[in-house]
């Protein structure tokens, strides 16, 4: 399988710098190819043509280009080729002509026998033509200059030359090479050449030192080529089984893409070259020293540096494997690795974790936005359908984004951070999101905060206000809605918002709710002792639905106290009926079995439907206050406000709205029918001593029994 990662096939944009880049130097390879052919003379073409020693020397040259000795980790076939060996040997032997055609015939075969562009195999042959050319200059310079009908042989004296020679092409092929890969994936030079120099200093030291011998055993006999070339084979075939099992331990076996070992290389690289950036931005702000004169001033993208790390996932992906098979499913992850790959910039990585799980590193991104830029890019890429095996398939995935230095320091966190992004995007389908403390569940904060909500509810410092509710017809109460505050020592009263979210991500949100449906009940219980019989409504989160003790608690809570069923209300938002079905209408039905009114809270947030809103066993609509809100200055607002009511009193519930802030919201509400309002107008939050002077104040007790 062609390694999906390999983006260099990609014709460079017309007029761009890599474009420039590539024409210059294929027009010198053209022109230093062209001169070095105007010099051969008909018997140096004779001898070209029978001599068996360069028929071999081609095959060879072909063979080796075809058979690269990969660099270890790297993700594309440009490691030093073993043509190498005797391309240098037909220079030595025969001159630049001769070493220059073969080369170009055997990067001709490989290129079109492993599909590369028309671009890249011009370059690739002019890169060695004029590596070639300037060993061959540094061997006329010490007056060793070979012809095919004039060959030549090295003695002991000749090895500085040869060296010299061997030093100028290894420093003239990797510059090229390496300034072509600068050009492409957007980096330095130096860190370019960088990558794999050692490497490639060690490989050409061997290859190029078995040319001298190649051209004596060519001399003796063509007989003798072939046993040099046994040996040869030996050391390359253990070289390759070593860089094979060193690239398969760094990639991944299905997609070809990096590992997560490899992926750690690569980002601590960038997360090296970003902290530099940083350190030379920070001297640049501190100004010049008196003793050294002023520095450059670093350019924006460097000044403001920072890496990017990606996790992928791909939504319902389970669903492929479970319904056509692994099969179907691995050939899907090829797919996907292709299109990754090819949606991210030259210089970028694509990482596969595991399973559905994928990483790009940015190595460089300017900011939040940029970033967002290649997410929204990279699904994009993934929507496009796909057929596989007849079949027509619609990709989504979740990306989650951490920034370095702004969310991490250091791969593992910068990971973790992409991570919890990542899972915020998949609950809230999003698609893509940015890692931000207020949604990690194990930021220190949260986690501060949790520790402190922990000892709140030992400590009593978790408190009910009561807000009434009231009938618009006659403005009777209708009800009392227990609010759930925290009076936390240090920040004061903090509502739900503050807290709740952590919560109900724990194991403490039941000891909350079991802690408010007790105070609620103890409260109305106070209540109606006095003959302030009014109804209570509780707030029920999704969390709360999946405790099948939250019912029991509930009965036992009434029976101790002696309440009946309807002095408490459960309020359940429409959110949660709507997207949970499953589980919440087996803890609603048994609620309602038990006698226990039922609210639907926010409504006009969700996505019912007829069917299902009638089938819900609830008494009450509360209208969300986003809409009641607006009312009087919306015309919009007014028509849906306007049409739940009707289709409240059509499916014979109440409707009760919320947010009521003004008298004149409370009249257009009374006027389209609303039954009961809730608000700042009519009562503010209070605390239960409040609530019982206004309760006092506003609820006609019953009457005493006649004596």
């Amino acid at each position: 399988m062609k390694d999906p990662n390999n983006t260099r096939n990609m014709a460079p944009r017309r007029g761009s710098p890599l474009w420039i880049y590539f024409v210059v130097v294929i027009l010198l390879g053209v022109a230093v190819c062209a001169a070095a052919f105007a010099g051969l003379s008909r018997a140096d073409l004779d001898a070209l043509a029978g001599n068996p020693v360069f028929w071999i020397l081609g095959c060879f040259i072909v063979f080796g280009e075809l058979r690269p000795i990969i660099t270890p980790g790297s993700t594309e076939t440009n490691g030093a080729t073993t043509s190498t060996t005797f391309a240098f040997a037909a220079l030595l032997y025969a001159g630049l002509p001769v070493a220059a055609a073969l080369q170009a015939i055997a990067v001709v075969t490989c290129g079109v026998f492993r599909g590369r562009t028309p671009h890249r195999i011009a370059f690739n042959a002019a890169q060695y033509t004029l590596s070639l050319g300037a060993a061959q200059l540094v061997l006329a310079l010490a007056g060793d200059l070979a012809t095919p009908s004039s060959t030549w042989v090295p003695d002991g004296a000749d090895l500085p030359a040869i060296a010299l020679a061997g030093t100028v092409y290894f420093l003239c092929n990797d510059t090229l090479v390496g300034s072509a890969v600068a050009l492409h994936e957007r980096v330095s030079l130096i860190k370019a050449l960088r990558w794999d120099l050692a490497y490639q200093i060690l490989v050409h030291l061997a290859l190029l030192g078995l040319a001298p011998l190649m051209v004596i055993a060519m001399d003796r006999s063509a007989v003798f080529v072939p046993l040099i070339l046994l040996p040869f084979i030996a050391v390359y075939l253990n070289a390759s089984v070593a860089v094979r099992r060193e690239h398969q331990a760094l990639h991944d076996a299905l997609t070809g893409l990096p590992n997560r070992k490899l992926l750690i290389v690569r980002t601590e690289e960038a997360l090296a070259e970003a902290r530099g950036a940083e350190k030379r931005s920070a001297a640049g702000r501190r100004g010049p020293s008196a003793l050294k004169p002023p520095r450059r001033r670093a350019p924006a993208e460097e000044r403001d540096q920072r890496a990017g790390l990606f996790l992928l996932d791909l939504d319902r992906f389970k669903e492929v494997n479970d319904t056509l098979g692994h099969p179907t499913g691995d050939r899907l992850l090829q797919l996907v690795a292709h299109r990754l790959t090819h949606s991210v910039r030259p210089g970028d990585l694509v990482a596969r974790l595991g399973g559905d799980e994928f990483a790009v590193l940015l190595p460089s991104v300017r900011d939040e936005a940029a970033a967002r830029e290649v997410a929204a890019r990279l699904r994009a890429a993934l929507g496009e359908p796909v057929r596989l095996d007849g079949m027509s398939f619609d990709l989504e995935a979740s990306v989650g984004i951490a920034l370095f230095p702004d969310h991490a320091p250091d791969f593992e966190l910068l990971l973790q951070r992409a991570d919890v992004a990542m899972y915020n995007a998949k609950e809230g389908r999003t698609g893509v999101e940015v890692y931000s403390p207020a949604n990690d569940r194990n930021s220190p904060e949260r986690l501060t905060m949790l520790g402190d909500l922990r000892r709140a509810i030992d400590r009593s410092e978790l408190e009910l206000f009561y807000q009434p509710k009231v009938s618009l017809r006659d403005g009777q109460l209708v009800g009392m809605e227990a609010l759930l505050r925290w009076r936390h020592p240090d920040k004061g009263l903090l509502e739900p918002e503050a807290f709740l979210s952590i919560a109900e991500q724990t194991y403490l949100m039941r000891s909350i709710t079991h802690h408010v449906v007790e105070a609620a009940l103890a409260q109305t219980a106070a209540w109606w002792r006095e003959d302030l019989a009014v109804q209570v409504a509780v707030n029920a989160s999704g969390r709360d639905l999946l405790d099948t003790g939250l019912t029991e608690t509930i009965e036992e809570g009434l029976l101790a106290r002696g309440l009946p069923a309807a002095a408490l209300q459960l309020e359940i938002t429409e959110r949660i009926l709507m997207n949970e079905p499953a589980y919440a209408s087996d803890t609603v039905a048994k609620l309602a079995e038990l006698g226990i009114p039922l609210s639907l809270d926010d409504f006009g947030t969700g996505y019912s439907s007829l069917v299902r809103l009638k089938r819900l066993p609830v008494e009450e609509i509360k209208i969300d206050s986003s809409f009641v809100g607006r009312l009087a200055a919306s015309t919009d607002d007014a028509v849906i406000v306007r049409s739940i009511v009707d289709l409240v009193r059509t499916l014979g519930l109440r409707s009760v709205a919320e947010g009521v802030e003004d008298p004149q919201t409370a009249g257009l509400l009374r006027e389209m029918g609303c039954d009961a309002a809730q608000g700042w107008h009519f009562g503010r939050p209070m605390d239960a001593d409040t609530a019982t002077d206004w309760l006092r104040r506003n609820v006609q007790r019953a009457p005493e029994p006649a004596a």
